[in-house]
């Protein structure tokens, strides 16, 4: 654990649904983080004002993809899109979609 200064690390307390917990913990998995270290993370991007990330130029492009790219890795090929059809159909016809 590494925190800023030489300061004791203090706690709190987080009141979140169990779904959101769990939304948040597989976000913190695929960043290779701790649920408190990709919280702490969020709310120190929150503080500082994070801009939008600009994708100006070639470079920035290349990076935008290859953090895409690590941050799907191990997560299979993409479904074919008669398998997303299916999940949308599905979707509609149980009322769980606005389309």
């Amino acid at each position: 654990m590494c925190f800023k200064g030489a300061e004791m690390p203090e706690r709190i307390h987080l009141v979140l649904t169990r779904e959101e917990k769990e939304l948040y913990r597989r976000m913190a998995v695929r960043e290779g983080k701790s649920l408190s270290e990709w919280l702490r993370a969020a709310a120190e991007e929150r503080a500082a004002g994070a801009a939008p990330r600009r994708l100006d130029s070639p470079q920035a492009l290349r990076e935008f993809f290859a953090a895409c790219d690590a941050r799907e890795a191990g997560q299979g090929p993409e479904p074919d899109w008669e398998q997303h059809e299916q999940v949308i159909e599905r979707s509609t016809l149980s009322g769980a979609a606005d389309t």
